[in-house]
């Protein structure tokens, strides 16, 4: 990677060809990404989460999008907030370290904010401090509080005091409950039965705020998951490896299809999504609901099918 590149911004002249006309007016004049770590439709079929049902019948979804190759947290986020693959972004690992190279590609946030867009994101994992150390943030919060209700909490006074174009919020007791408990786990069920009763609250806060009539949603995952067999679990045990239960990261279908949930201003009712989406793709519908010219060089494409 070239450090140098440490203001993605940098690279919107070359990423953003002057051709793309302005729109006057977005199609959407806030978009908020949720994505809920761990959560794959199989994991969410089974939860308590009436609320992201009801919104999936509601709106526009797949319970079929696909997540990247390896399927582990930071890298998938960031294919998910830069549209393109782990190839062309090179986040290979998995853990926040000030020292790593900061992200040679433009962010949504970056490309959103040279249009003069506001944005903000609220995560429940230090990994995520990558996109603040990349720029393009006007706002970044790890709530001292990181459970499910303290990500709706924080939303929820972001939202009372300003409401950002464009918001990316983190869910992150899925994932933890998985890894520790097992991927199908009692403790996993009542982790996604949380962040559908966070969810409700930033629901709320969204109407409070006034904008739910400008706002489209995308309700996603990062992954999802499995559960070891005890033959390897104790084979880890033997060779002092971490023996927990859950994990993530192979090419399996449990851990890389993912939920693609759209719901708000202009979507389809009730529409079961026939195109393939992938996880890149949520960049690309976010940029496109703001009017932000999408890179050529993104690899996501917006999911126009789902809007009216």
């Amino acid at each position: 990677m070239i450090r140098s590149l440490r203001t993605p911004l940098a690279l919107l002249c070359i990423l953003v060809p002057a051709s793309f006309a302005w729109a006057d007016a977005p199609r959407a004049a806030h978009v908020v990404i949720i994505s809920f770590d761990q959560a794959g439709p199989g994991h969410i079929a089974r939860a308590e989460m009436p609320l992201l049902k009801k919104m999936a019948s509601e709106g526009a979804h797949t319970w079929e999008a696909y997540t990247i190759v390896p399927s582990i947290t930071l890298p998938s986020h960031v294919s998910m907030l830069t549209g393109v693959g782990i190839q062309k972004h090179q986040i290979l690992w998995n853990e926040w370290d000030e020292t790593r190279p900061d992200l040679s590609v433009p962010t949504i946030f970056h490309l959103a904010k040279a249009r003069g867009l506001t944005t903000a994101m609220i995560a429940a994992k230090p990994k995520f401090k990558t996109f603040q150390q990349a720029g393009g943030l006007d706002t970044f919060v790890i709530p001292e509080n990181a459970k499910a209700m303290g990500i709706g909490a924080a939303t929820a006074a972001l939202l009372k005091e300003k409401q950002p174009n464009l918001l990316f919020i983190h869910f992150a007791d899925p994932d933890s409950t998985g890894h520790k408990y097992g991927s199908n786990s009692p403790e996993k069920m009542q982790a996604l039965a949380e962040c559908d009763q966070a969810l409700k609250v930033i629901r709320d806060a969204i109407a409070a705020a006034g904008i739910a009539d400008s706002t489209v949603m995308i309700l996603t995952a990062d992954h999802g998951g499995h559960d070891r067999p005890p033959e390897e679990i104790a084979e880890r045990v033997k060779r002092g490896q971490d023996p927990s239960p859950g994990t993530h990261g192979s090419p399996h279908a449990d851990d890389v299809i993912i939920p693609w949930i759209v719901w708000g201003k202009g979507v389809k009712p009730a529409a079961t999504l026939r195109v393939p989406v992938v996880i890149y793709d949520t960049a690309a519908t976010a940029l496109w609901l703001l009017d932000v010219p999408v890179p050529e060089s993104f690899w996501g494409r917006p999911v126009t099918s789902a809007f009216e």
